[in-house]
Order: C-alpha cells, then sequence, then structure tokens
C-alpha cells in the first residue's frame, strides 16, 4: 500500500471546528437559558468558518478547490459506473459538500436577524425590523431540521463507505492521508495537495474574520447613547 496525500490541515482544522461548532449550538440552542448567548457566538464562528472555507475552496490546495471536485453530470454517472479515480471528494460527496455549507450558511445567517422574544436578539435583527426577524425565526428552526437531515445522510455515507466499500473517509480528515495500492495511486486524477500555501491561508483567515466581525454586528453604526436624565431634587425637609 502506497501513503496519498489527501487533505491539507486547513481542510482538516476547518472540519473538525465545523463539526464541534455544530453541535455545541445544536445542544446550547436546545437548553437554552443562559447558554443562549453562547449559542449566538457558536453562530459567529460557524459564519467565520463558512467563509473561510468558500475562500480556501477558491485559493487552497487543489483537493480543496471547488473546480477540483465540482462536477457535471457526466462526472456523476462516471462514478456510477465506477470510473472514477480521483482522490478527495467524489462527483457524489461533492454534492454532499455544496449541500451541507449551503444549509449551515443559511442556518448561521438567519441566526443573525432572529429574536425569540424572550432572551436573545441576532445583532442584524434591527436592520429588518420586528415581524421580519419573526420570520427569521420561524426559518432558521426550520432550516434546523434540514440541516439535522443532511448531517444523518452524511454520517450514514461514512459508515457505508467503512463497512461497504471498506473506505475508511474519516482517518485522512485526521491524517490527511489515505493509503491506496500503488494502481490506485497510479490512477488518481486529482494532483496531490500543493498550492494555497502560508500567504492563502493568511488571506483566507483574515476574510474570515472580518465575516465574522461583520455578522457581530461591529460594522453597525453606534447606537447614540441616551441622555441623562436629571437627577431628583432633594426634599427640603
Amino acid at each position: 500500500m502506497n501513503r496519498q496525500r489527501v487533505w491539507d490541515l486547513p481542510i482538516r482544522l476547518f472540519h473538525w471546528s465545523l463539526v464541534i461548532s455544530i453541535v455545541f449550538a445544536y445542544v446550547s440552542g436546545q437548553i437554552g437559558g443562559n447558554l443562549i448567548d453562547w449559542h449566538g457566538r457558536a453562530g459567529f464562528l460557524i459564519v467565520g468558518l463558512v467563509v473561510f472555507r468558500i475562500v480556501w475552496g477558491l485559493i487552497g490546495s487543489p483537493t480543496a478547490r471547488f473546480a477540483s471536485f465540482v462536477r457535471g453530470p457526466g462526472a456523476i454517472r462516471a462514478y456510477l459506473r465506477g470510473e472514477w479515480r480521483g482522490i478527495g471528494h467524489n462527483p457524489i460527496g461533492a454534492l454532499s459538500v455544496l449541500g451541507l455549507l449551503a444549509l449551515v450558511a443559511a442556518q448561521a445567517t438567519t441566526g443573525l436577524f432572529t429574536n425569540d422574544d424572550i432572551a436573545y436578539q441576532g445583532p442584524l435583527a434591527d436592520l429588518v425590523g420586528k415581524d421580519q426577524s419573526d420570520r427569521f425565526h420561524s426559518l432558521h428552526a426550520w432550516l434546523q431540521n434540514g440541516l439535522l437531515a443532511l448531517v444523518v445522510l452524511h454520517v450514514g455515507a461514512i459508515v457505508f463507505y467503512l463497512h461497504v466499500k471498506k473506505e475508511n473517509l474519516v482517518k485522512p480528515m485526521i491524517t490527511g492521508w489515505r493509503e491506496v495500492t500503488p494502481q490506485a495511486a497510479r490512477a488518481s486524477s486529482t494532483p496531490a495537495p500543493r498550492g494555497g500555501g502560508f500567504p492563502a491561508f493568511i488571506i483566507a483567515v483574515l476574510i474570515a474574520a472580518g465575516a465574522t466581525y461583520a455578522a457581530t454586528g461591529g460594522l453597525l453604526p453606534a447606537t447614540p447613547a441616551a441622555p441623562a436624565q436629571p437627577a431628583a431634587a432633594a426634599p427640603a425637609w
């Protein structure tokens, strides 16, 4: 067996950070109470992570770039016929990646505009008004069910590959490497994950940090402080 490089470090850090953030956001949202503020903070982090992944999908290493794994119907048919020989996301897995990113982005974005009329108001809720904020709250709850369904499907696919196709998809996302036969290594059509590099990583991090700052309402004009009320006069007695 040969070792073949699949995932770079930024992709692996992104993946596991997103997993932890989503789990924490879900649990804290279900518990509510004092954890609801931390639920919101997890949402800010998720916004930054998704933006980082989008940028890294444009300027990162080849297996991370959308252009290397997002293909048309022809590639999907070839994969279903067993003719696909690439590394990284296969054409079916690419659909899962895009679906998860889209749903996670929508879920986090709606949370910025939502309110629960009790303990939490998103930092951008005032931009849309109360009625629209209530609609975002309903959409936020509805998207959660779709996201949970897609996560279950994603985990199910991992289990299927492990037990039916005898391919461990989790280990390469931890180590960055997979073991393949020499024939499979030669047949892989995707180049080894080079490119990206430290300058590209810094650019992606800075853009993600800017998006996170904007998500917290940091770009909104400061609300003028209420004028101080004059102190009540002391009684004459």
